[in-house]
């Protein structure tokens, strides 16, 4: 199967520094779906030999040129070979119409990533690794959970984006009659949407910021729509996802079977986050009679909220990532 030809940007267009330490450049991959993913790959300079190898993808709603390409130019600079791609429907990659996501083609972006690491010359196909951040987090996981060829997973800052899509935040609509209207709602949408043949956006991060908008949504506006995060292609940045975008997320239960994960896995969130709860939840339900308990870790991160983890370079624990991956990908 041919990769179909993407429109890829040739200027650094990053929310961050370019690295003096790595290399480099645009590839593409397809997915078992057909749709032609875009990423960024990095490469440590005079590296030799088969390089164990990291895939990264997130937030949800971001693209590869903010926070996944953060900590994928960091990990390259670390000795590894590493990609962050844009899921499919977004960013730079294929897939018709734009701004959908899904919870089977997502998780199924990652193991796009990983067929496409696995093949490369400079790649030990023993040695691959994922990092999910924030939605990613949890289809990191749920990737981990049915790929035996991924040997180490981060989520870092996770969402449950089947839990946050089906019971609201904080479980606050975690009610048969909350779930209906909401049903009702997404479906009128869908009938409204068919007809017009238009897809209609959510809407990204709330812009102007209310003043008496709740934290995380002042933490989101803080990276999202100020020049330390914003980028014309996000979508969180932007108009958001399709008002249907996240339907399927609400009776997909993601982390089904995480508690079967063999391989090594790292999820690591700030105490402060208003997200914290899916992390300690995700860990608890991981643990839960899992085979090998013994490479399994939860790492809180004192005082952080949840977009420190997206670029805040002096709260990521990038050590700890190092040593985490150098000791699992062996």
């Amino acid at each position: 199967m041919e990769n179909a030809k993407l429109s890829l940007t040739s200027e650094w267009d990053k929310t961050f520094p370019k690295s003096n330490k790595v290399n480099h450049s645009k590839v593409t991959f397809h997915n078992r779906y057909g749709i032609t993913l875009a990423a960024d790959m990095y490469v440590p300079k005079n590296a030799e030999g088969k390089l164990a190898a990291i895939a990264v993808c997130g937030p949800f709603g971001a693209v590869k040129e903010q926070s996944s390409g953060l900590y994928a130019q960091i990990m390259a600079e670390r000795g590894f070979l590493t990609i962050a791609f844009d899921p499919s429907y977004t960013g730079e990659s294929g897939g018709e119409p734009r701004y959908m996501a899904s919870p089977d083609i997502n998780t199924e972006d990652f193991q796009a990533a990983v067929d496409f690491l696995s093949v490369q010359e400079n790649v030990d196909p023993e040695k691959i690794g994922i990092i999910g951040i924030c939605g990613w987090g949890g289809l990191a996981l749920n990737a981990a959970a049915i790929d035996t060829r991924i040997k180490a997973a981060v989520a870092s800052t996770m969402y449950d984006m089947s839990r946050v899509n089906a019971n609201g935040y904080f479980d606050s609509e975690n009610t048969e009659q909350a779930r209906y209207e909401k049903r009702k709602a997404l479906n009128a949408q869908r009938t409204a949407e068919y007809k017009s043949g238009v897809y209609e956006l959510g809407g990204g991060v709330v812009d102007p910021l209310p003043d008496d908008a709740p934290f995380f949504v002042k933490d989101y506006y803080d990276y999202y729509k100020t020049k330390r995060g914003y980028h014309a292609r996000s979508l969180n940045s932007n108009g958001g996802w399709n008002k249907t975008g996240c339907i399927s997320f609400m009776n997909m239960p993601l982390l089904r079977y995480t508690n079967e994960i063999r391989s090594a896995v790292l999820i690591m969130h700030g105490e402060k986050a208003h997200s914290c709860y899916f992390s300690k939840d995700a860990f608890a339900a991981m643990m839960n009679g899992n085979p090998v308990p013994e490479n399994k870790e939860l790492l809180i991160i004192p005082n952080a909220v949840h977009t420190d983890l997206y670029d805040r370079t002096n709260i990521i624990p990038f050590d700890k990532l190092e040593k985490f991956f150098g000791e699992n990908l062996k």
